[in-house]
């Protein structure tokens, strides 16, 4: 079980530095050339990168470092860990492509489309194998705790700011054409990573309900419910779990699932908004 645990582990981060490799060169061979940006951490650093002589792979790794403090303090170690990783091969991966031929010029519907595709596919890796690409989703989380909007209006809403900025060097039409491949980018990471943001429920029937309850408490810092159920043919009863996280979290969930109860009865459940009662969590290491 260890060994398998550990060649997951790796196959996850190399798919996510395959991930990552797969943004950057959306960026460099698509986006970039036609003067369309990307949204979040990576759309200002692609700004910063044309009016100052620092390039865009220092500034996403530079830029994007409180926001992985953050998801650190707020989802954990190893979601931390993943989106270094991520990070690090898209940063890495601007700087080697960065004289890739372009596949795609003069053309702004293939352009925003194209691009969007790709920068999505990369992402969306990135986030189902529990890692992250840019630090935007990790602020909308935290955001969406202390203000009455979900996390997918957070993203929007700060996404909008972000083009903005990217309007006053690519002009109306390239903040225009950005925010399209963005929201293209958006729907592929959806179908890669079933759910661009908001939460999930997670109902659990385990032999180990206690144990679960306490492993989810301490290492996702989330709380939960009991609800007893009842077996319609053995008529036995049954402590069923519902608890209620972020999208970046699921990968760390099915992980304590999976070694705490591998025969553990799970169903996951799209939550479009969380309000109210206590969503919330303390901090994990």
């Amino acid at each position: 079980m260890a060994k398998q645990s550990i060649a997951k582990s790796i196959g996850q981060k190399l798919i996510i530095i395959i991930g990552g490799l797969i943004a950057a060169y959306g960026l460099e061979a698509v986006l970039i050339p036609n003067n369309v940006s990307d949204g979040g951490v990576t759309g200002i650093s692609i700004v910063l990168s044309k009016i100052s002589p620092i390039s865009l792979g220092l500034l996403i790794a530079v830029l994007n470092i409180p926001f992985i403090y953050l998801g650190y303090k707020q989802i954990g170690k190893s979601f931390a860990i993943n989106s270094v990783i991520g990070i690090v091969s898209l940063a890495v991966g601007t700087s080697l492509m960065h004289h890739v031929p372009t596949i795609i010029t003069g053309d702004a519907l293939l352009v925003t489309v194209a691009g969007g595709i790709i920068i999505g596919l990369g992402m969306g890796l990135a986030l189902r194998n529990g890692g992250a690409l840019d630090g935007i989703d990790m602020l909308a989380v935290l955001l969406s705790r202390k203000l009455p909007f979900g996390t997918s209006d957070l993203i929007l809403f700060l996404n909008f700011f972000v083009f903005i900025v990217v309007s006053t060097v690519f002009g109306f039409k390239g903040a225009l054409l950005s925010a399209i491949a963005y929201y293209i980018a958006s729907k592929v990471i959806h179908i890669v990573e079933e759910g661009l943001s908001g939460s999930k429920t997670f109902k659990i029937i385990t032999s180990e309900p206690i144990v679960m309850v306490e492993t989810i408490r301490d290492r996702l810092g989330r709380s939960a419910t009991f609800n007893t159920v009842q077996g319609a043919y053995s008529n036995q009863e049954f402590k069923e779990i519902t608890c209620v996280i972020n999208r970046m979290e699921e990968s760390k969930m099915k992980v304590i699932i999976r070694e705490i109860d591998p025969k553990a009865f799970v169903t996951i459940y799209e939550v479009i908004e969380v309000k109210g009662g206590n969503f919330q969590k303390r901090d994990v290491h």
